[in-house]
């Protein structure tokens, strides 16, 4: 194994390692309430971008990365739409609550793009190639959910990150997979 190899793997071995702890702490702060602690979510934001600062490009937001979000966040909502209407859609009794659950989604969502779709996903690329990185970012993300939602999530929420890291590579960045993240998960909150 050469050197950059090495490093290359190394990098992404600190990433899990640090992302594991991330994934832990989010869980203690939020006890039973997992996935609906706000403040939970925020320190899990704030350590998953630290652990991504100066790991990952700045997003670039052209033409083809926006495009490739808006239809990615589209696509992301079709199962969700489908499992509303045949259940019938109810939607939540008062939206005074959507604006500060939506700030702290932007976030968060933006967070884990960052780490995942951003500094992971360059290490991964780097010591294994695309495909190990459009998979190990899948399946890190996939895991995230598990502490927060249960083992059932994730079949749906490895097939939503093999499309996030679709995303990744037709547009070349991160910001398309967090723009379809983000606009998913704010639509989405009128069909759950």
């Amino acid at each position: 194994m050469n050197r950059t190899t090495a490093v290359a793997r190394g990098n992404a071995s600190v990433l899990l390692l640090a992302f594991g702890g991330a994934v832990v702490l989010r869980a203690a702060i939020a006890g039973p309430a997992r996935a609906a602690s706000v403040t939970a979510g925020l320190v899990f934001a704030g350590v998953l971008a630290a652990l991504a600062a100066g790991r990952c490009a700045a997003p670039r937001l052209t033409k083809l990365s926006v495009g490739l979000g808006l239809a990615g966040a589209v696509v992301l909502l079709v199962p969700v739409v489908v499992l509303a209407t045949s259940r019938g859609i109810n939607p939540p009794a008062t939206g005074s609550a959507y604006v500060p659950w939506a700030a702290a989604t932007v976030v968060v969502a933006t967070a884990e793009e960052m780490f995942l779709r951003g500094a992971l996903f360059d290490a991964l690329q780097r010591w294994r190639g695309s495909d190990v990185a459009v998979v190990g970012a899948a399946v890190t993300f996939a895991a995230l959910h598990v502490p927060l939602y249960g083992w059932h999530v994730l079949p749906l929420d490895l097939a939503v990150g093999l499309g996030l890291g679709a995303l990744r590579l037709a547009s070349g960045t991160w910001a398309a997979p967090a723009i379809a993240h983000v606009g998913a998960d704010l639509a989405g909150w009128w069909f759950v």
